[in-house]
């Protein structure tokens, strides 16, 4: 059973800035991790949620196994997404 993908408000505006590949790119990579994200996903050290990379963009989600519910909170570029 694949998991279902819910994204915050900061998550969804970022992403509608982005070009129309880069944004493509992240979504296709995300459609790929429904089924199975602990394969694509890596957890922060000292923190509780998990990064995809797409490229020079992070992915930062909270992976809830019990709901089966990828719950991205942030997307951003590499350089700065790790400072909020």
């Amino acid at each position: 059973m694949s998991y279902e993908l819910v994204f915050d408000k900061n998550a969804i505006s970022f992403i509608s800035k982005l070009p129309k590949d880069a944004r493509k790119r992240i979504y296709e990579k995300l459609a790929l991790a429904k089924d199975d994200p602990h394969h694509f996903f890596e957890r922060l050290s000292g923190r509780s949620d998990y990064k995809l990379r797409v490229g020079d963009y992070r992915v930062i989600a909270d992976l809830n196994d019990s709901l089966k519910r990828i719950e991205v909170t942030l997307i951003g570029h590499r350089k700065n997404v790790y400072e909020k």
